[in-house]
């Protein structure tokens, strides 16, 4: 049994990482159930948004447990830690519904990435950001250094990955990497999602879409799919598929 878990309630389901103890270091395992749970995310048509939430109060995530990798040869530790947590990553990042990081503590190395690869994030007042990669001798390898230069301004990427500072909250919030500061981050996140309950979920998703082709996120794949979406509505595409069936040359209008 991994440690990340899927709860669905109605239209909203919840990602919720559960090694505490640990301050929910990820793991191999974690990696490989939050695919799959994505995965199940994305083909619900029923599901509208996603909160990613944490047990405990000390940390949402303080980062890869090195007891996963510490022992990986190099080409391991490249072709597949980082390569496959990379690939997960943007796959949250990618989701079509919306997502909501609830930071109910720290988000250190891992932990900030994969609130990075949120739309928004809720962060408690006493949680703090950090990228403590170089002090055990790696380097950022789950976007930190690629998406996190998105979202943040450079100076701040450098403070954390260079430095070793640890970012509190009100400066995360003064650049608006997080989307609110609550004493219950879980409620002001509710907050959030039960206003994007009564909106259009498809127009939702399109705009989400848009936005990415903006910000640079997997922006060819985004706008194939953007391009898709208006042709498969058209009477060329439904004439195509009818003329291929039946064998016959398409007698295309254009409309």
């Amino acid at each position: 049994m991994s440690d990340i878990h899927l709860i669905i309630d109605g239209a909203v389901a919840e990602l919720r990482l559960d090694n505490p103890a640990k301050m929910n270091a990820l793991t191999v395992e974690m990696l490989s159930a939050l695919e799959a749970h994505l995965d199940r995310i994305e083909r619900d048509v029923e599901i509208r948004c996603v909160l990613v939430s944490a047990e405990g109060d000390r940390a949402f995530c303080t980062g890869a447990d090195i007891n996963g990798w510490g022992d990986l040869s190099p080409t391991e530790f490249a072709r597949h830690w980082v390569r496959d947590g990379h690939r997960i990553f943007d796959r949250l990042a990618r989701l079509s519904k919306p997502t909501i990081a609830v930071l109910n503590g720290h988000a250190f190395g891992g932990g900030l990435e994969l609130a990075a690869a949120c739309d928004l994030r809720v962060m408690a007042p006493g949680a703090s950001l950090a990228l403590p990669e170089a002090g055990v001798g790696i380097v950022p390898g789950w976007s930190g250094t690629q998406r996190l230069m998105r979202l943040l301004p450079e100076p701040m990427v450098k403070e954390m990955a260079l430095f070793g500072h640890r970012v509190k909250v009100d400066r995360a919030l003064s650049v608006g990497f997080v989307a609110a500061v609550s004493e219950d981050p879980r409620a002001a996140a509710q907050a959030l999602i039960d206003r994007a309950l009564g909106l259009s979920p498809r127009a939702v998703e399109i705009t989400k879409s848009m936005i990415h082709v903006a910000a640079g996120e997997d922006r060819g794949a985004m706008a194939e799919a953007l391009g898709s979406a208006a042709i498969s509505a058209s009477e060329d595409r439904a004439e195509g598929v009818t003329a291929f069936r039946e064998k016959r040359k398409p007698n295309f209008s254009g409309l």
